[in-house]
């Protein structure tokens, strides 16, 4: 009986050691397992890690008994992330995973992360736990690709968000015009017209106009017409003396005025046969045969056959005779004058004192000359509150809001402009509301409802599709103008070439540095040496963050022991 325990023992021990061989001998030769993995340096595209690992075994190297767990892990300071694990096994497990031939065989294997910052400097290991029966043993980490690539994380995400502009003109130009009539083949000025309404409405206009600070008078035009009935000649002098005596009642009534001393005050022109007036005169009648004169005019240019083919239309005539002719022996004055309104500094003093006093341009034009964000705010604010129908005050109070990132308080002054009216602009700026509150998918939603693309829904939109990973998207929204998430975008679907003309063709480097620093890596994937140094050490000069960032790019590996480099980032 203890013979036959001795030798149970034995066999349970060999059993055991012969486990534990099979296993220890794959550990052992572990290296000459071959990993190659997809992309080589690991990149963050759509806020993801993604991987692909094929795994090649040797000849003889896979025990059939044996299952390998084989998890890939992204290894950082200060924490790990591991990828799903994979498992195969040998030809003689009675299991469902891959299976892998003792004579040499290989797995494909995919998987994503979401990407941290800290990914940025990390290494992708293979963690692999071998089980032959009973038996579990841990292999030795190997690493099989640096990470991560974090290019893509630099786009500018952010909306452009639109003022709606005050229509506030300080010179607004004025006029009063009045007519003279004459009686047919004279010139004289009677009572009767200088008594006439309009005349007199003329008269106490210019008197106004002289005592009023606020108003300027321009000049005045005197346009004398002759009716188109009768000899050329006497009507050419008929409105030659009717713009005379005109002149002469105009002049009096500036005789005491400074303003009319200027040169060029009085302008006068004549008309010796008024056709045009004609036209418009019978177009605007009931005559009997309005249609038929209406077709002679446009039938002849000749003065002289139009008006004896009117004057053929016996009846017709009787009737221009006395209700058409007679308002076409005129003198029409014009007084031009410019209403002057508060100057720019006259309105910021009102709006300080009392802005209720201020028109509703007026204290829109307030809040686009003070520059300080908060009293902008302030401004579109008192503006609101005076005119609560208005939707550029409440628009303009979400565009504050976005400039000073409160993206709520922006949405609840945008909801106020969108119950007047929800048109392109607000939907801009409730999406540039979205962007700055992180919510991309509303943002998004809220851009493409607009009824037409615009500059900055577009900006926006590309902005949105690189941090989607669609690139040919981004290019396609971007382009048209030379910017830095252009740039990147033609960085990120490989036309590293292109984006270098893209960061050329940038009239105003922002001071961010982020286009100059995305030089360095243009320069870099276009082995373009000097390109990159100038970019990174432009970038460094913006904003000094960026030495500690480039340490651990790897975009910039293969400099990492320049000299240059090492000057620039030290």
């Amino acid at each position: 009986m203890k013979r036959f325990k001795s030798l149970l023992i034995l066999v349970v021990a060999a059993v055991f050691l012969a486990g534990c061989s099979g296993l220890s001998k794959m550990k052992k030769n572990s290296s000459l397992v071959k990993y190659d993995v997809t992309p080589k340096v690991l990149e963050t595209h759509a806020g993801q890690v993604d991987v692909s690992i094929k795994g090649t075994f040797p000849q003889k190297y896979f025990d059939k008994k044996t299952v390998l767990e084989i998890t890939p892990v992204l290894v950082y300071e200060g924490g790990e992330t591991a990828y799903k694990p994979v498992k195969v096994q040998g030809e003689s497990v009675q299991a469902n995973n891959e299976v892998i031939s003792y004579n040499g065989d290989s797995f494909t294997y995919t998987d994503k992360v979401a990407y941290k910052k800290e990914m940025k400097k990390s290494e992708l290991v293979v963690r692999i736990k071998a089980t032959r029966g009973k038996t579990v043993l841990d292999f030795d980490p190997v690493k099989i690709a640096d990470g991560v690539i974090a290019t893509s994380t630099l786009v500018d995400v952010h909306g452009s968000p639109v003022l709606m502009p005050d229509n506030y003109q300080r010179i607004i130009p004025d006029a009063m015009m009045a007519d003279i009539h004459y009686l047919i083949n004279q010139y004289d000025l009677r009572s009767s017209e200088l008594k006439a309404e309009d005349i007199t409405l003329l008269k106490e206009y210019i008197k106004k106009v002289n005592e009023d600070p606020r108003k300027q008078f321009k000049g005045t035009e005197i346009s004398s017409y002759a009716s188109p009935d009768g000899k050329l000649d006497l009507n050419e002098k008929l409105s030659v003396n009717r713009g005379g005596t005109a002149d002469k009642f105009i002049r009096s009534e500036f005789a005491k005025i400074e303003a009319a001393k200027a040169a060029n005050f009085f302008n006068a022109k004549t008309t010796a046969e008024d056709w045009d007036g004609f036209r418009a005169e019978v177009e605007k009648s009931n005559i009997q045969d309005k249609d038929l004169i209406l077709r002679v005019l446009s039938m002849y240019s000749d003065p002289e056959v139009r008006e004896k083919e009117i004057r053929n239309m016996a009846a017709a005539f009787e009737v221009l005779k006395t209700d058409i002719l007679p308002r076409l022996r005129r003198s029409k004055m014009t007084v031009n004058v410019d209403l002057i309104g508060r100057s720019d500094e006259e309105i910021i003093a009102q709006y300080k004192s009392d802005p209720k006093v201020l028109t509703l341009e007026e204290i829109l034009h307030a809040g686009a000359l003070v520059t300080d964000m908060n009293e902008k705010l302030a401004v579109y604010q008192a503006a609101a509150q005076q005119f609560p129908t208005c939707i550029r005050a409440h628009n303009n109070i979400g565009y504050c809001y976005i400039a000073l990132g409160k993206a709520d308080e922006a949405l609840a002054a945008l909801d106020k402009a969108k119950a007047i009216n929800n048109n392109d602009v607000v939907k801009n700026n409730i999406g540039a509301a979205y962007l700055l509150k992180g919510d991309i998918a509303k943002a998004e939603e809220v851009f493409n409802s607009m009824s037409a693309a615009t500059a900055e829904s577009k900006h926006a939109l590309g902005a949105i599709a690189i941090t989607k990973g669609q690139y040919d998207a981004a290019v396609n929204y971007l382009t048209g103008e030379s910017c830095f998430n252009l740039a990147l975008a033609q960085v990120l679907k490989g036309d590293a070439a292109r984006a270098k003309i893209t960061l050329d063709g940038i009239k105003e480097l922002c001071k961010c540095g982020k286009p100059s620093y995305l030089k360095a890596v243009v320069g870099a994937r276009l082995d373009d040496r000097n390109y990159a140094m100038n970019g990174l050490r432009e970038a460094i000069g913006f904003k000094a963050d960026w030495k500690a960032y480039a340490k651990t790019d790897l975009e910039l590996a293969k400099y990492w022991n320049d000299d240059t480099f090492k000057s620039a980032v030290q």
